[in-house]
C-alpha cells in the first residue's frame, strides 16, 4: 500500500496498525528512495564492498535517525510511513546537515548592498510576473535587515537567478517534476549566491504549485547565508509549504537567523513574524478542537495538530497544505460523523469538510443556521451524538442547533453558566468524548459530565497531545 502525502485517513490507520510487518516490507520497498535522499540531504557515505562481504548497514540507519529527528518524526532508525512521506514532499535541494540554521557570520556576504541578474525566464509565466516574484522575495529579507537588493542587466552579479532542467552543470542535477524545486548556493565568489530553479516544475503567481515566489523567497535565504531550519513553520524549512503567499509574513525565526548574519534594519518600526506553536507549551491557547474519523484536530493560528490514537506523536501541519481553500485562524469546529463532515467556522464563514476535501458550495454564511446579526464569530462548536444537537458557543451564551431537522431550537441562546456549573470564562474550543464534554478554555480545559452535570476534572490544554 503506498500512502502519499495527504491521502486518507484510512491508509493512516492500516499503517499504524501493523508496524513490524510494514517496517520490513517498507525498507525493502523504499530502500533505493531512502539511500537516495540521505546521499543528497544527509551527506550518507555507502562503500564498496567485495562480493561475499556483508554491507555495514549502521551508517544508513544512523543517517535515518538524524533525518527523522530534523523533521521531528519518531526516531527509530528505520523505514516507517511517516519517514517515507516526508521523503516524497517536493522540497529544496540544499542538504539540511548544519547544527543551526544559519553559517558563521564570516561566511556571509561581507556588504549589505548587493546586486541580482534575471538570466531567463520559464515560459509557465509572464515575464513581469516573474519579475514581480523575484523582486518581492528579495524583499521579504530586506525588510528585516540593512540589505539592499539591486537588479542588474549585463554585468555579472552577486546573485545570478536562472531556470534549468535535468543536469545543468553545476553537480547538482534537478530530478523532474516534483522533488526537488529548487537549489541556491551560500554567499561566495563565482556560482556562491547563485539560484536554480527546476523548469520541469509548473511554475505560478497563484496559491497553485508552485508559487515562484515562495520557493524564491527561501531559496535566497540560502544565497544569503542560511541553512534549513527545523522549525516547521519556517520559511527555511526544507518542504515545500502551500500557504497562501497574499497572507505571507516572514516567521521570526527566520527574521532572528538573517539578523544573526547582518543585523537588524534601520525601520523605525522593529519587524517581528509569527512563531510556530509547541505543543507543550504551557501558555498554548487553541483556536479549536474536533474530531475527525477516530482522530484529533487542534487548530491553532495558520496550524494544527493532528493526533492519531494509535500514533506515538502528533503531527504539526499547515491548514492549508490540506485544505488550500481554508483560511489561517479557524474559531470553530465540530465533526457531524452522521454525514461524515467536519464543519470549520471563521467569521460569519463556515465551511463543510469531507475528510480532506472541502464540500462544493461552501463557504456559507453563519446566519443561514438562525444567528442574529448581533453574532460576528462563533468561540467554540460541538456536536452531541447522542442528543443529536449541535452547541454553538459565544461570549457567555450558547445556542442549540438541531441537526436533523436543521433549524435553531426555541428557548435560545442561554447562559453557559447557568447549564454549565462550573464552566466561567470564554469558551475557546471543545469537543465531546464518551458522555463528556471538554471545555477549553485560555491554557485549561474542563472535563465536564452531561450525566452529572459538574465539571470532573481540570486539565491542561495540550494534556492530548502528550504533554
Amino acid at each position: 500500500m503506498n500512502c502519499i502525502p495527504f491521502i486518507l485517513l484510512l491508509c493512516a490507520a492500516i499503517s499504524y496498525a501493523f508496524p513490524a510487518v510494514r517496517e520490513s516490507k517498507l525498507e525493502e520497498k523504499y530502500g533505493q528512495l531512502a539511500e537516495k535522499y540521505l546521499k543528497r540531504f544527509y551527506d550518507l557515505k555507502t562503500e564498496v564492498v567485495p562480493v561475499g562481504r556483508k554491507k555495514n548497514g549502521n551508517s544508513l540507519a544512523e543517517k535515518l535517525k538524524q533525518m527523522q529527528e530534523f523533521f521531528g518524526l519518531n526516531v527509530t532508525g528505520k523505514m516507517n510511513q511517516a519517514t517515507i512521506e516526508m521523503m516524497e514532499k517536493p522540497r529544496c535541494g540544499v542538504n539540511d546537515i548544519g547544527h543551526y540554521n544559519t553559517i558563521p557570520k564570516s561566511s556571509a556576504w561581507q556588504k549589505t548592498d548587493l546586486t541580482y541578474r534575471i538570466l531567463n525566464f520559464t515560459p509557465d509565466m509572464a515575464q513581469a510576473d516573474v519579475e514581480r516574484s523575484i523582486k518581492r522575495a528579495f524583499k521579504v529579507w530586506s525588510d528585516v535587515t540593512p540589505l539592499k537588493f539591486t537588479r542588474i542587466y549585463n554585468e555579472m552579479s552577486d546573485i545570478e537567478i536562472s531556470f534549468a532542467a535535468g543536469d545543468h552543470s553545476d553537480n547538482s542535477p534537478f530530478d523532474g517534476p516534483d522533488g526537488i524545486l529548487a537549489h541556491a548556493f551560500q554567499p561566495g565568489k563565482g556560482i556562491g549566491g547563485d539560484t536554480h530553479f527546476d523548469e520541469d516544475e509548473t511554475w505560478t503567481n497563484s496559491q497553485r504549485t508552485y508559487n515562484l515566489f515562495l520557493v524564491a523567497a527561501h531559496e535566497f535565504g540560502h544565497s544569503l547565508g542560511l541553512s534549513h531550519s527545523n522549525d516547521p513553520g519556517a520559511l527555511m524549512y526544507p518542504t515545500y509549504s502551500s500557504t497562501d503567499p497574499n497572507q505571507f509574513h516572514l516567521p521570526q525565526d527566520d527574521i532572528n537567523a538573517i539578523q544573526y548574519l547582518y543585523g537588524e534594519s534601520s525601520n523605525p518600526v522593529v519587524p517581528t513574524g509569527p512563531t510556530t506553536p509547541s505543543k507543550c507549551d504551557s501558555n498554548t491557547v487553541f483556536d479549536a478542537v474536533t474530531t475527525l474519523r477516530g482522530e484529533m484536530f487542534f487548530f491553532i493560528n495558520r496550524f494544527f495538530w493532528r493526533k492519531h490514537p494509535q500514533a506515538p506523536e502528533a503531527e504539526l501541519h499547515y491548514i492549508q497544505s490540506f485544505w488550500p481553500s481554508l483560511p489561517a485562524g479557524i474559531q470553530a469546529a465540530y465533526e457531524n460523523p452522521i454525514k461524515d463532515e467536519v464543519v470549520v467556522f471563521k467569521g460569519s464563514k463556515y465551511w463543510a469538510l469531507n475528510g480532506f476535501d472541502v464540500v462544493q458550495g461552501y463557504p456559507h454564511n453563519i446566519y443561514k443556521l438562525g444567528f442574529p446579526r448581533t453574532v460576528k464569530a462563533i468561540d467554540a462548536a460541538v456536536h452531541i451524538e447522542d442528543l443529536e444537537k449541535t452547541y454553538f458557543f459565544v461570549a457567555d451564551k450558547y445556542w442549540s442547533y438541531d441537526e436533523e431537522r436543521q433549524t435553531m431550537d426555541t428557548g435560545f441562546p442561554r447562559l453557559i453558566a447557568e447549564d454549565f456549573p462550573g464552566i466561567s470564562g470564554k469558551v475557546h474550543a471543545t469537543f465531546y468524548s464518551k458522555g463528556f464534554l471538554y471545555f477549553f478554555s485560555g491554557k485549561w480545559q474542563f472535563e465536564y459530565s452531561i450525566r452529572s452535570k459538574r465539571v470532573m476534572r481540570v486539565l491542561r490544554s495540550n494534556s492530548w497531545l502528550g504533554c
